[in-house]
């Protein structure tokens, strides 16, 4: 185990560029893979996530290659075809549910595999509906990979109802679509990040998608996707620590630059202003600009369909340890099957800064201390989970300092976090 100390900064001023969108890049290089043809992909996360996605479709046939600072990508004429080795998705959830999708369009027997944590998180939501489309797919007895699945068998199309909300699963069932016989629907009750539909409407795929109330409907053709020229802009979800940061330290004023902006995923900045926080999305041609400067902040109550992946309540349990009041996080028992049980973390760092907390169910409370200059120092196991890592340094930056084990972590989703924090102190 490694650990490394966070101390608190006196000033917080300046701008940074967090990675390329995450969800976006796994899905540029999954797609330009499928395509016949050259396609580029400009602004990709660096992080180990993407760069097991990128090293997958490169086994399963595409050329890839460093170009221009970006990457080429070479989608096969004749299609992608199986590996003998088993596909190691490390860290990633969206690599392996979204590849299971892909992989039943590609001739072949494919192995799913992932790092310690990954191989405990539950993976029969995606193999359920792929099964159900024709797929011969499997997962372990308890529902986990290793997923086995014979590849480029015929598939029809479903007609879907997304039982919670995930876009993986979602997109999943999209991938798989476009090797169905027929069209396919999907239906959302509550609406997740649309990075797939989007991405596949500008591939020239026939996908249409339409809100109704909260959720959407969505429609897919079966298709290969055309080549592109992707530009991926900043992770808003990245974004969100040094949101949570500027709001909550004593003397802060900072932006964050060159950012997507979709409404799925900037909830966390609506739940910031309803607490008081002084946050702002301003437009920059064609990204976005955040800007953040220190706020007071008050409790609230958070529910989960306000931000569908639950990304960001990490970063929030933070925010509502700052505030004043009891702050409510409702039906959040998705966290436990995140890449650590989130739920119980969540509540253990605002714990560890020295907050009462307590759960009812699939809710949970933090009570607040009113000001990060109140938070405690602390020394906490972040497991192997980079959200929790950098909630940790959020804490200790504004507050009084803390050290974090198994921070190294981070690197599977922003490998350069802490050299961007210390750049605006």
């Amino acid at each position: 185990m490694t650990s490394t100390e966070v101390k608190k900064a006196r000033t917080l001023r300046g701008a940074v560029r967090v990675p390329g969108d995450k969800s976006a890049s796994h899905r540029a290089f999954m797609i330009s893979a499928l395509a016949d043809g050259v396609s580029t992909i400009k602004g990709a996360s660096n992080g180990e996530d993407v760069e097991r996605t990128r090293e997958i479709v490169r086994l399963l046939g595409a050329t890839i290659s460093h170009q221009d600072g970006g990457w080429s990508v070479v989608g096969p004429t004749s299609g992608l075809s199986g590996s003998a080795v088993p596909l190691d998705c490390g860290n990633s959830g969206t690599a392996m549910r979204l590849l299971a999708g892909l992989l039943t369009g590609v001739t072949g027997t494919h192995h799913l595999i992932g790092d310690q944590s990954l191989m405990q998180r539950p993976m029969e939501r995606v193999v359920v509906p792929l099964r159900s489309m024709g797929a011969q797919i499997t997962a372990s007895e308890s529902g986990t990979a290793p997923i086995k699945i014979e590849g480029g068998l015929p598939l029809a199309g479903i007609d879907f109802e997304v039982p919670t909300p995930s876009a993986q699963v979602k997109s999943a069932v999209l991938f798989a679509a476009l090797g169905a016989s027929s069209p396919t629907v999907i239906r959302e009750s509550i609406r997740t990040r649309s990075t797939t539909e989007e991405m596949l409407l500008a591939s020239l795929i026939d996908v249409v998608s339409e809100d109704q109330g909260a959720g959407r409907f969505i429609t897919i053709n079966p298709g290969r996707p055309m080549t592109r020229h992707w530009t991926i802009p900043g992770d808003p979800s990245q974004a969100a620590f040094f949101a949570v940061l500027g709001a909550i330290h004593g003397n802060a004023s900072i932006g964050v630059i060159n950012l997507l902006n979709e409404p799925e995923r900037t909830g966390f900045m609506q739940v910031l202003k309803r607490m008081g926080g002084l946050v702002s999305l301003e437009q920059r041609s064609d990204s976005f600009a955040l800007r953040v400067r220190t706020s007071s902040l008050h409790s609230t109550e958070i529910h989960s369909s306000e931000i569908p992946s639950v990304d960001e309540v990490p970063v929030l349990a933070i925010a509502a340890a700052a505030a004043t009041g009891v702050t409510a996080f409702r039906d959040m028992g998705e966290l436990r099957v995140k890449e650590s049980d989130r739920f119980l973390g969540s509540m253990k760092l605002a714990q560890a800064i020295g907050c009462e907390t307590w759960a009812e169910g699939d809710d949970f409370y933090i009570r607040g201390l009113g000001s990060a200059d109140h938070f405690s120092a602390f020394t906490l196991d972040a497991g192997l989970d980079h959200r929790i890592v950098m909630s940790a340094a959020v804490a200790a930056t504004a507050g009084n300092g803390g050290t974090i084990v198994n921070w190294k972590t981070v690197e599977s989703s922003y490998p350069a976090f802490f050299e961007d924090l210390i750049s605006i102190q």
